[in-house]
């Protein structure tokens, strides 16, 4: 059985290490966390909560809830939790359903249109808020399944970034759960009795890609249990010489700091082999876990 303390430990120190790598959270920071009523976005309005009761720098917390003007969509369970908690919160809505039902063609995903208009609407809630980060729910699967759908249906080798700063410079997107395994996060949700609010708008399209990724990425799993770990890794061990973007080879040509063509091996790891080493999930001095 698992030890929610022990479990609770383990994604806090996660978290920190993150914040920590990329410097997702400075002292004065205000920080706006999108609360969606998912089990990552539970899990992350209290990792924060905890880290901010024991930081040794002082920033604020708000938690958003956005009423996308859904059909029965249940916002004072939301708001139930924030009271709980203590935190302070905003609930905000936009009638966004009617706009993505007639932007989503028949039978296509809805997700990428939703997060487009939500995050649009987050975006300017956190200037009226007066916060200076957005924090979102995104964990280790989801950097891996991005990479592996932008891989196969979108012909590019990327993910998504911890940090993201907006074009127009108002906004500042943070992941801190970047290092969590979805695995522990459902676990920590269900111990911890969160109100999950289901997304009906994702649940009624059983077909979607990223489905098809997460169970290849499960099958794999199966057979050698580090592969998401790897994959991971992998977004931080980039070895330019042996990719073919020749923007990216001249970048790191001019920059001087080494030679794109110097031979860094052309083994591929056979599955028997030890993982690369992952990052050390320790405590850190911004904010520091348990």
């Amino acid at each position: 059985m698992l030890d929610v303390e022990r479990l609770e430990r383990r994604i806090i120190r996660a978290t920190a290490q993150a914040i920590g790598d990329f410097g997702l959270i400075v002292a004065g920071d205000r920080i706006l966390v999108g609360c969606s009523g998912g089990k990552d976005s539970y899990t992350l309005l209290h990792v924060l909560m905890r880290l901010k009761a024991r930081a040794p720098i002082g920033f604020e917390l708000v938690a958003v809830n956005l009423d996308q003007g859904q059909p029965g969509f249940p916002a004072g369970v939301l708001e139930g939790h924030f009271r709980s908690v203590g935190v302070p919160y905003r609930m905000v809505r936009r009638e966004l359903w009617g706009e993505v039902q007639r932007l989503v063609q028949p039978g296509k995903s809805a997700c990428s249109v939703c997060a487009r208009l939500r995050r649009g609407v987050l975006y300017n809630v956190a200037v009226e808020l007066g916060c200076t980060k957005i924090a979102l729910g995104h964990h280790r699967d989801d950097f891996v399944e991005t990479l592996l759908l932008n891989a196969l249906y979108a012909g590019s080798l990327k993910a998504m970034p911890a940090l993201l700063r907006s074009q127009d410079g108002r906004n500042t997107v943070i992941r801190p759960l970047v290092y969590v395994p979805e695995e522990e996060i459902a676990a920590f949700a269900a111990l911890q009795g969160f109100p999950i609010v289901p997304c009906d708008v994702c649940g009624s399209q059983p077909q979607l890609r990223r489905r098809r990724v997460k169970a290849l990425l499960a099958e794999l799993c199966a057979e050698h249990p580090s592969v998401k770990a790897n994959m991971l890794n992998a977004l931080g061990h980039v070895v330019p010489s042996h990719l073919l973007d020749r923007g990216l080879l001249a970048q790191v040509a001019s920059a001087g700091a080494l030679d794109p063509w110097l031979d860094a091996g052309d083994e591929a790891a056979e599955a028997g082999d030890a993982p690369p080493s992952l990052p050390s999930i320790t405590p850190v001095r911004r904010i520091p876990g348990p």
